[in-house]
Formats: structure tokens, C-alpha cells, sequence
């Protein structure tokens, strides 16, 4: 079966602590608002202290066309993609040995905060030396899913080519979407809980050249699921001004009553209970959807502790997250035969579930 052998992370230049960002809120959200200071509750309620994000806070102060956000978007996506790639492929703590670029021989691009075509990855094999017979494969739109998906379709393509290497980048830079003007309380929502987050992945094939110096989760299975008639839980609306965050007060309650089933069904086809899974590695969609995952699956507050950590120092990256908190599951050295599940939920509304072991 295909392993994970590698994570890293890159984290963007400037830190915001949670009460820079309450404050900047406030200042630009006061006039239109009643009741500002109740709705500002969010922000000391979400259980985030710090963030990341690509610009310094004096820019969320000004107006910025959907030109500029995405200008700054490709720019910073690139750079910090190749940071992370770099630490990916060299993460000797992991790996047997350093890998060259040239050893990889397929990329999944992740994303859903900015649009580049040429694509992102593109990008990158101009400026580290892929072969270029390298296969690209951007995938859109997955939202907080996006981490998870794209290992379960960097497994797929291993299952078909055993003897390949797989690269998985996931890049938001959520906060290039922020909208000053947009008084919804979703914006306002959205404005507490997300942030920019970088994260590569190497993946390799049961039959890769790769070693790995010490357990890695090898992935066992994976599988997705959406449900009908959900477009409104959560996404983006398009308007002149750039991206607008879609985000339903009701995904706590949607999660407890999908997620249960969803993951019980998933895991009881390899003959396991969720009292099997030692190691939950969880996307931390904000706190109350870890407390509906706890509650969904019957897991205590222990299984989601690294996942609470993550939410804690950087908030919501979206996609990269999930890969945050593998990275810190694969440094806690699980011990071989170690059952793991990976589980993330995004727009459409839908689900990507990845069963592990560590061998």
C-alpha cells in the first residue's frame, strides 16, 4: 500500500494574534453593528490565539480589487510552495535520504483562495528542477476537504503506478479573501477562525526507491461522500470584489448527525470500530466542529487534543490543515500497527475519510 514518508509545513511571514485581529474587526465593523461587542465574542470563543497570514495587518485596512488579491495570491503561493517542497524533500528525520525533485513523478496541486492559469505548479517546476515529464494534477474547489482529498488521490494514482512518487502541495492564503465591506456575519465568522497555511506531502508507491528511517502511516483505504443538495453549507460567492465566504451556522449541527455514520459504515468494511483508531487526525474546522466530531463518533477531548493544538497556534488554513496535524501525529512516534483515520469535511457539502497504519 502507498505510505506518507514525509510532511512539511510553511508557515507565512506575519503572525496575528487573535486580539490584533479583534481589534481591526472592530474598528472596521463598529458602525455597522448594534451589537458589535456581542458578536465579537467569536473571536475570544473560537479557542485561536495566533494566526499567519501573507501580508501585514495594515492591508486589511484598505480596499483591494479582485485583480490585486489574486496578483498577490500566485505570488505568494509560489514562493511559499517551493519553501515547503523543499522541506518535504529533505526531511531527513523521515527520509533514508534527501530526494531530488527529479525523483518525483507526479504533483497535486491544492487550492481554493485564488485561480492561476498557467496552474501553481506549474510555476514551481520553473523554478526547482522537476523532470518535465512530471505529471500535474491542480484540483479546485475542495475547500477544507482539499488536504485529505488530495492524499486519497495521491493514493489512487500510487495504487495504478506502485513504483512512483507523488508530491501533494495544498496552499490558502484565505486571508487575501477578506472583504472589508462585507458586513454579513459569515464574513464576520470567517474573519476569526481562518488564516494562510502551506503544507507538502510525499507519497510513494509499495514498490519507490524511497525509504523512510522510522514508522509512517501507510494508507489502507479511502473513500468519499456528499451530500445532496448541500451547496449552501458552505463556499465561496464571486463578485466583482473577489471571493465571498459562504458559511453555515448549522455545520456543528450538519456534522453531528452525518458524521457518525459516515465514518462507522467506512471503518466496520476493514473489520474496525472506531475504538480501533488510536490516532484521529482531524481537520479543526473551528472548536465546535471538534466537539461535534467528539460527539459524533463517541471519541473524548484526548482525540482531538493535537487537532485542538493546531486550531490553537494557526487557526483555519482550509486545506493545509489537516496536513499541520498529520505532520505533528507522525513527530508523536506512533508505534507500529497503529490504526490512524484522517477525516475532513468542505463544500458541497462532502466528506473525505483516509483509514492508516503505521508500519
Amino acid at each position: 500500500m502507498p505510505k506518507i514518508v514525509s510532511v512539511s509545513i510553511c508557515k507565512p511571514l506575519h503572525e496575528v494574534k487573535q486580539e490584533q485581529a479583534t481589534e481591526l474587526t472592530r474598528a472596521l465593523f463598529s458602525e455597522k453593528f448594534d451589537n458589535i461587542e456581542r458578536l465579537l465574542k467569536v473571536f475570544s470563543n473560537g479557542d485561536i490565539e495566533t494566526r499567519n497570514v501573507c501580508m501585514p495587518i495594515e492591508w486589511f485596512e484598505k480596499d483591494h480589487d479582485f485583480e490585486e488579491r489574486n496578483s498577490l495570491y500566485i505570488h505568494h503561493a509560489v514562493d511559499y510552495s517551493v519553501k515547503a517542497i523543499e522541506k518535504c524533500l529533505n526531511d531527513t528525520p523521515f527520509l533514508d535520504k534527501a530526494v531530488h525533485p527529479s525523483e518525483i513523478d507526479a504533483i497535486f496541486f491544492i487550492s481554493s483562495t485564488g485561480i492561476s492559469t498557467p496552474s501553481i505548479e506549474a510555476r514551481i517546476m520553473n523554478l526547482l528542477p522537476f523532470r518535465d515529464d512530471t505529471k500535474r494534477i491542480p484540483i479546485w474547489g475542495l475547500g477544507c476537504a482539499g488536504g485529505a482529498a488530495g492524499i486519497s488521490r495521491a493514493y489512487e494514482y500510487c495504487l495504478a503506478f506502485p513504483e512512483q512518487n507523488v508530491l501533494v502541495v495544498s496552499v490558502e492564503l484565505c486571508s487575501l479573501t477578506f472583504q472589508k465591506d462585507d458586513y454579513s456575519k459569515s464574513n464576520l465568522v470567517g474573519v476569526s477562525l481562518f488564516s494562510d497555511g502551506i503544507a507538502c506531502a510525499l507519497i510513494t508507491g509499495n514498490q519507490s526507491h524511497i525509504q523512510s528511517n522510522q514508522p509512517v502511516p501507510k494508507i489502507i483505504a479511502t473513500t468519499s461522500k456528499l451530500m445532496p443538495d448541500s451547496e449552501g453549507v458552505m463556499g465561496w460567492d464571486v463578485k466583482n470584489t473577489g471571493l465571498y465566504v459562504v458559511f453555515s451556522k448549522n455545520i456543528p449541527t450538519i456534522i453531528t448527525k452525518w458524521l457518525g455514520p459516515f465514518v462507522h459504515e467506512f471503518v466496520s468494511k476493514h473489520d474496525l470500530s472506531t475504538n480501533d483508531i488510536e490516532h484521529f487526525v482531524a481537520h479543526p474546522g473551528g472548536k465546535k466542529v471538534l466537539e461535534s466530531y467528539e460527539e459524533s463518533l463517541g471519541f473524548d477531548h484526548t482525540k482531538t487534543d493535537i487537532s485542538r493544538s493546531i486550531l490553537r497556534e494557526n487557526g483555519n488554513m482550509s486545506s493545509p490543515t489537516i496536513l499541520y496535524v498529520l505532520q505533528r501525529f507522525m513527530d508523536s512516534n506512533p508505534k507500529v500497527g497503529d490504526y490512524g483515520l484522517m477525516a475532513a469535511l468542505g463544500p458541497g457539502f462532502c466528506g473525505e475519510l483516509l483509514l492508516l497504519k503505521w508500519e
